[in-house]
């Protein structure tokens, strides 16, 4: 009541035939659907910044994160009243074509557990549809932290886009770093130039069981995420569209995707905290 502060209370509720516990029943009502204003605020920019993609964990966390304590149900209640929810829908696109070479042993054990950085990583490749026209994506990922450490995008599903992966990801690593790199058993990894290539830098080769993808379930995780974060959200009308978001969303992926099992940080910044301890 804006005249509150110009008038008598008793005068101006004779006015509107109200009574005085009537009056104070919805002014305390009001006060409590504005309690959390501020937090539904809060909830929709950071929903809207990350473009949807987080549930009411990681949003419970970024809110702590700005020194405001609240429980994850309170965030999962409050996202239910404004209508924000995430999708997951996952699709998997598979390389093996027989056996083409040499098969490597299963190292990894489905042990996707990594100490420090550039200890494990695992690579796969797989498959966007647009329109009928294909998109393959092929990245390396860092099993300590989750990180992309490279990728490569290529409209046809080519020996020359695993090359220029390989390429990126070398730069980043010395030679002889006793580094496994772990794969399912695509044709790609089995060719001569990939082990030799491997072998020359210092890598190990490890690869899943024949159709067995929970063996490379670390890099499946990811893609599953990346498809229904980005992929399944949006009707696409180009392959230049989706290649221009797919290389945005890995720099949001690395950079700013929050990880419950990272201690609620993102994977650069998981692995800076623990260059630093």
């Amino acid at each position: 009541m804006e005249l509150r502060h110009k008038y008598d209370l008793d005068l101006l509720l004779n006015c509107m035939n109200m009574v005085r516990s009537t009056y104070y029943y919805y002014e305390k009502k009001g006060q409590v659907i504005d309690k959390y204003k501020k937090i539904k605020d809060l909830i929709k920019q950071i929903y809207n910044y990350h473009k949807g993609r987080l549930g009411y964990r990681r949003i419970t966390l970024l809110i702590k994160k700005e020194g405001i304590l609240i429980n994850h149900k309170t965030v999962l209640r409050l996202m239910k009243f404004l209508g924000l929810k995430s999708l997951i829908r996952i699709k998997k696109y598979r390389s093996y074509k027989g056996e083409q070479g040499k098969i490597a042993p299963n190292l990894l054990q489905r042990n996707f557990k990594a100490d420090i950085p550039n200890q494990k990583w695992a690579t796969d490749v797989t498959e966007f549809n647009v329109s009928g026209n294909k998109l393959y994506l092929s990245p390396i990922i860092d099993l300590f932290n989750g990180e992309i450490i490279s990728y490569e995008l290529s409209q046809r599903p080519v020996f020359n886009q695993i090359l220029n992966m390989l390429e990126k990801a070398f730069k980043k690593i010395p030679d002889n770093t006793n580094l496994t790199l772990h794969s399912d058993q695509g044709w790609q990894y089995q060719m001569k130039q990939y082990q030799h290539l491997l072998k020359k830098k210092g890598i190990i080769q490890s690869m899943s069981r024949k159709g067995n993808c929970l063996d490379n379930a670390i890099i499946e995780n990811f893609f599953g995420i990346l498809k229904s974060e980005l992929f399944y959200l949006k009707k696409y009308t180009s392959i230049n569209q989706l290649k221009q978001e797919i290389v945005e969303y890995i720099n949001y992926y690395n950079n700013d995707r929050i990880k419950l099992n990272l201690k609620g940080m993102s994977p650069i910044q998981y692995r800076a905290h623990y260059y630093k301890t």
